[in-house]
């Protein structure tokens, strides 16, 4: 356990240190040293394996400011956006042996101190003399969804408690991917996919209100595998698509839905003719949902990403392929395969000029939209790269903003349990010896990338792979082992990169200069209130998903 008293971390006989000999709690880089500043992690004693262990994945959710009522209510204070979660947590964490005090930050700042006798044989579960939900809780704040075994956790970025303030359990089967809409105008925000082919849209905020360990409130799509039973893969809200979401499988198909319309009507699809061939179909009734059924490759879509204006939809698969849509369009514009096996994940770059993937070669991959096709190979794991992302809040140490190049940030992680950051400048890469052309001799050149490809393929075009000699290597400016277990995916948000390990443990890395103004701030606090219970400090974040 990593004691946080006063910002700052030292460890105990059981701290994570002593559990994971020769982890470092910081690493450095051009522009400063990043530190461990937390963990995140769940109760060993409440996972189930009934179905069988899965890759956990996690979602950054931002939950804004409650809806006004219609009708004029109490006031929401600081104390009512952690009431719902804190009484349900307090709960479920009581020691059995005698009182427990928690200390617990809400979303908004808000904090109390509870105490608990109560045993609670289960998480989520209440005694009937107790509220099971609290309508007042307004769930302002950014949470951590993660999924492990047969259950989803939800964290509190805010808060520094290492346990989860909310689980959700599924009997039948185990979720394996969610994505969360922080644009959601109304109703149901936050998607589950599980590998049974099911699929659940809920309120995030409805299920933070509520102390129970089961769905409330859910809408149930593809229910029992009755438009496909095999696993889902990977989930999407379409940007922009008004309650339109996106759900990849193992089968190599995508079906788009429509979280409004009832998910139990006729669905049936006309059949695949070729299944070598990108097809689109469309449900026969207005009433249907799905809407679409996308087939795309044989075998498994890996994973799914939108460009951020939703007109883009990038798909990576068991077949070694990256393949990039218009989305409006339902087209394939480009896309080629990997150096070798099968691409597990990918991400796009925030001005939608490039996209990252990662796979069983080892290699991240930056691929271009103007070129159609890979530019550069990133070497430096020593194993199968599973997560990929740009860090949109990154600028150059160097840079004054007016340079015409612009350079990328972005990170990787692996089953080599390490994280990797990159910087990529698209002029300053060299291209690798070039064939010698008749009558000349071979040389090495720089510049913009689009004078030295090959003309640019045709629309619709998929790329073999591409050879060792022609496309150009980088290094990474940072390799640094973060968990002991294989790594499932990362995070970037304005203060810090998020970690995730496949067995569902977080780190949360401070950037250089916000845990000294962290602890600074905490220092303050704690001179100014002796006697009282610190605060733990506060992060803000993005919802930027893994």
């Amino acid at each position: 356990m990593i004691n946080t008293a006063n910002g700052m971390m030292s460890t105990s006989s059981s701290s994570a240190n002593a559990q994971s000999p020769g982890l470092k709690t910081y690493f450095k880089t051009p522009e400063g040293r990043y530190k461990l500043h937390y963990e995140k992690t769940h109760p060993s004693s409440l996972l189930h394996y009934a179905h069988g262990k899965t890759v956990t994945q996690v979602t950054l959710a931002h939950l804004k400011d409650k809806p006004a009522p219609s009708t004029p209510t109490a006031s929401s204070s600081s104390f009512g956006a952690s009431t719902g979660v804190k009484s349900a947590a307090a709960r479920w964490l009581g020691s059995g042996n005698g009182s427990r005090a928690l200390s617990f930050v809400g979303g908004n700042g808000g904090s109390k101190s509870i105490s608990s006798t109560s045993r609670i044989g289960s998480l989520g579960t209440s005694s009937s003399s107790t509220s099971m939900t609290n309508t007042n809780f307004d769930g302002k704040g950014t949470y951590l969804i993660s999924n492990v075994g047969d259950a989803i956790f939800i964290s509190d970025l805010n808060s520094q408690e290492k346990d989860p303030i909310k689980s959700i359990h599924f009997s039948n089967s185990n979720p394996v991917c969610h994505a969360f809409d922080q644009d959601a105008k109304e109703g149901h925000d936050l998607l589950i996919g599980l590998n049974s082919g099911d699929v659940y849209s809920v309120s995030l905020r409805q299920q933070l209100q509520d102390v129970g360990k089961k769905l409330v409130g859910a809408h149930h799509y593809n229910k029992d595998g009755c438009v496909n039973n095999s696993r889902c893969t990977s989930i999407a809200w379409v940007p922009g698509g008004d309650g339109t979401f996106v759900v990849a499988h193992a089968d190599g198909n995508m079906y788009v839905y429509e979280k409004n319309k009832d998910g139990a009507g006729d669905s049936s699809f006309s059949v695949i003719k070729d299944q070598t061939q990108f097809s689109v179909a469309h449900a026969r009734y207005s009433k249907s949902n799905p809407i679409a059924r996308w087939h795309v490759c044989q075998g498994s879509i890996n994973s799914i990403a939108f460009s951020f204006d939703g007109a883009y939809l990038a798909t990576v698969g068991r077949d070694g392929y990256l393949r990039v849509f218009d989305y409006p369009k339902e087209q394939l514009v480009c896309g080629g395969k990997g150096y070798y096996g099968a691409v597990l994940c990918c991400a796009w770059s925030m001005d939608g000029k490039y996209i990252l993937t990662g796979g069983e070669d080892d290699l991240v991959q930056v691929w271009s939209m103007e070129d159609r096709k890979v530019v550069a190979w990133g070497e430096g794991h020593n194993s199968w790269v599973s997560g990929v992302a740009f860090d949109s809040y990154w600028s150059s140490p160097n840079s004054d903003g007016t340079a015409e190049t612009v350079m990328y940030r972005f990170g990787s992680v692996g089953q080599d349990t390490q994280l990797l950051l990159w910087d990529l400048e698209m002029d300053e890469i060299v291209v690798p010896l070039r064939r010698c052309p008749p009558g000349g001799s071979p040389t090495y050149s720089t510049g913009s990338q689009s004078s030295h490809w090959d003309n640019v393929s045709p629309l619709g075009t998929l790329q073999p792979a591409s050879s060792i000699r022609d496309v150009p290597k980088i290094s990474p400016v940072v390799a640094h082992r973060v968990h002991t277990e294989p790594l499932s995916g990362l995070i970037f948000t304005r203060e810090s990169v998020l970690t995730v390990c496949q067995e569902g443990h977080i780190k949360i890395w401070m950037r250089p200069g916000i845990a000294e103004s962290q602890s600074s701030n905490t220092e303050t606090l704690s001179s100014s209130a002796k006697d009282k219970l610190l605060l733990p400090s506060k992060i803000g974040g993005s919802s930027y998903k893994l």
